[in-house]
């Protein structure tokens, strides 16, 4: 029998609609199906469902994002549900990226540049260091993790141990620390780096927040113990201390010598072509300046800027042969579950095609050998190739996942929401649906309206939110509108901001706040609030420009928006089209209150109704999910209410201290700031707002130095 890895913590247990999507994934994945989809309603905790499949199948876990946001938002839900296991974070350690590019129009080279984020350098390190020596590990990752990350082979070649009691030269030590990329320090003590003293060996591995102490009596070592970095506080005692490499581009001086013959002979091949075949000289010089310098740095020191570009060779891979990634780091047997699947595969079909091209473009320029394009992402069916069992997630599929999911994908995207489905009971449907939600909340109701009067009909909805002390969201679908429309109500007397790409992140959590407590009625958006966000208060959607059909307002795209306000028992999502015309209008049934409300499903499916075709199917949907809850509501006895989050009321009764910081040097104090900096960015991840707004506080006091021993 399998030894148990993972134990869920959680007060909660699974619902029957949850407890029936986690029998029928565990027994697919058991049979031996590849692929398969969960396809949820919001709020209907899809996340718990995967941390019980995770436990139920119990093998290291995979789970992809299509950002970072949501990646940091799951590895933290994870991390709560996993408390006693290895949940790690894995994304693009870059802060900023610029990569390497020549742009033929201008003539214009563009070096790569980068500024690495130390912090998640650390938790790269510390995923890749768990999957090597433990099984019950979840990667929460963003698409980068298709990305070379170095041969793995060459990664545990390096590492090695150092036990209590052996004898050691310290000064083989050290040339063994240099040699997997540490760095010796002085005073700028980091991961990464290594110090001695005396009989005294420090090093800061990085993949942790500890340091090991070695310590020597004469080539004997005597004691091993790990450390805080800052206060020298001793966390353990160790007999052996195991050391992996400060980089995951590791290699050595005798691999470096042994590939420069190939990567020379490339070289002559290219210049002969460069010279003789297009007689242009420019090309070759350029060609032959760059590499020599690289070569001749490799030679010297081990490493040079742009090393990956040489990974083929130091890999020992053949031509084209795709390279190695975190997935190889997982071994044979693992799940994977991609997380909004309906952007997170857009996301991996498009990342390989847009890399060649920069690539191409360098390499026929001259800038590049032709081997530089072996440093790559992994194409769409390397990726699926790398993975025995894929579950998709996602509230609004698309058409790839369902169909490898079901035998008709077809039946699944022009279905009838007032008959009931012919293809659930398809023993070769693996889409398994979740839509009861567990707070019982219906889906909306829709009202159709036309754009002609637009701003009066939203003045009215304003001041009836405002009257019950409820809030209200109004997408637009250009930064322009969206700034015109809020200097409008402003000048109305609207207590109301905009939200859009070019607002700070700082001060995009200062409004989502300001809404939360009731400092602001409205909130003017462009297309920033889709995916994961938490605002009880919201009862009213306004999405203008519904009937244009593209990006910002296809099918998922308005699904994702109707369900932004999925926690309020008295949500409607209020469309305005161009399309509507006063006969459409007519026909729909009007209310006392001189509205026109669609709250019939088979409305949908008149062919009087002008509409969108995006409109016309999250109509479907919305209205199927709606008759759904409604009849469960009703068979069980069950009364909606609205569900208001914990965090505000915690927010609004807390007393908390502030940290104190006078205990700290100056060095240690931009640690400690750059540590806020990271914990700031993981609460907005997280759609923890007020959290987020504590730190930007505490941040705030440090840099300007309020207690007077800081500027000392």
């Amino acid at each position: 029998m399998t030894k148990e890895l993972f134990n869920i913590q959680s007060k909660y247990s699974p619902s029957p609609d949850q407890a029936n999507a986690i029998d029928k994934i565990t027994k697919n994945i058991v049979d031996w199906d590849k692929f398969q989809t969960l396809w949820w309603v919001t709020w209907s905790g899809k996340t718990f469902t995967m941390a019980n499949v995770i436990k139920e199948i119990n093998k290291p876990t995979l789970i992809i994002a299509h950002n970072k946001t949501l990646a940091a938002q799951l590895a933290q839900e994870f991390k709560e549900f996993f408390p006693d296991n290895a949940v790690h974070y894995f994304v693009s350690y870059y802060d900023y990226y610029q990569p390497e590019a020549y742009v033929a129009k201008t003539d214009t080279y563009i070096e790569k540049e980068a500024t690495i984020n130390e912090e998640i350098d650390r938790l790269r390190h510390a995923a890749t260091q768990d999957l090597l020596t433990r099984k019950d590990v979840v990667i929460v990752a963003s698409v980068s993790c298709i990305y070379g990350i170095w041969d793995i082979d060459l990664y545990t070649e390096q590492v090695f141990d150092i036990v209590v009691w052996k004898e050691y030269k310290i000064e083989d030590l050290l040339k063994r620390l240099v040699a997997i990329q540490y760095r010796r320090a002085a005073s700028d003590f980091k991961p990464g780096n290594f110090m001695v003293m005396w009989d005294v060996l420090e090093i800061f591995p990085s993949s942790s927040e500890t340091v090991i102490t070695v310590e020597f009596w004469w080539d004997e070592v005597s004691q091993i113990s790990s450390r805080n970095f800052l206060t020298w506080e001793v966390y353990e005692y160790m007999q052996s201390a195991t050391i992996f490499p400060a980089k995951h581009t590791v290699t050595t001086k005798d691999r470096i010598l042994e590939i420069l013959p190939a990567i020379k002979s490339e070289l002559e091949a290219r210049l002969k072509y460069f010279k003789e075949d297009l007689w242009d000289v420019l090309k070759y010089e350029r060609l032959k300046t760059k590499v020599e310098y690289d070569l001749e740095m490799m030679q010297e020191v081990g490493y040079v800027n742009g090393i990956e570009n040489y990974s083929r060779y130091l890999d020992g891979r053949k031509e084209w042969k795709s390279p190695a990634t975190l997935m190889d780091y997982f071994g044979e047997d693992f799940l994977c579950l991609v997380d909004e699947s309906h952007m997170t595969f857009s996301q991996i079909w498009g990342m390989y095609a847009w890399d060649r091209a920069r690539k191409t473009n360098l390499v026929e320029n001259g800038f590049r050998l032709p081997s530089a394009m072996d440093n790559r992402p992994l194409k769409f069916d390397e990726f699926e190739a790398k993975l025995k069992n894929i579950v998709a997630v996602s509230a609004t599929p698309g058409k790839y996942e369902i169909g490898q999911s079901c035998k008709d994908p077809d039946k699944f995207f022009d279905f009838d929401p007032v008959k009931d489905w012919d293809w659930k009971d398809d023993k070769e449907n693996r889409v398994i649906p979740q839509m009861m939600r567990p707070t019982w909340l219906l889906d909306p109701e829709i009202i159709l309206r036309p754009m002609d009067f637009m701003v009066d009909d939203i003045m009215k909805n304003i001041s009836y939110v405002v009257e019950k002390n409820e809030r209200i969201l109004i997408t637009t679908i250009t930064k322009r509108s969206s700034e015109e429309l809020t200097d409008y109500l402003l000048e109305n007397g609207v207590k109301v901001k905009y939200l859009h790409s070019e607002v700070e992140t700082l001060e995009r959590l200062e409004t989502l706040k300001e809404l939360r407590e009731w400092k602001i009625d409205v909130i003017v958006w462009v297309n920033l609030l889709r995916e994961g966000l938490d605002l009880p208060e919201v009862s009213k959607i306004c999405i203008l420009d519904a009937d244009k059909q593209w990006f910002l307002r296809s099918t998922s795209a308005l699904i994702q928006i109707i369900w932004r306000a999925a926690r309020n028992v008295s949500w409607t999502v209020y469309m305005y089209s161009e399309q509507l015309k006063k006969t459409d209008i007519s026909k729909l049934k009007k209310e006392s209150d001189g509205l026109y409300r669609l709250d019939n499903a088979k409305l949908c499916n008149e062919d009087w109704l002008t509409v969108s075709e995006a409109m016309r199917k999250a109509m479907h949907l919305t209205y199927y999910r709606r008759n759904l809850q409604d009849k469960y509501n009703k068979d069980n006895w069950i009364t909606q209410k609205t569900v208001y989050s914990e965090r505000k009321d915690m927010w609004l009764k807390s007393n908390k201290t502030k940290r104190d910081y006078s205990i700290l040097d100056k060095k240690s104090l931009e640690k400690e700031l750059a540590k806020l900096e990271l914990e700031m960015d993981i609460a907005s991840a997280n759609m923890e707002y007020e959290k987020a707004a504590e730190l930007r506080d505490a941040i705030i006091d440090l840099k300007k130095g309020k207690n007077k021993k800081w500027d000392t």
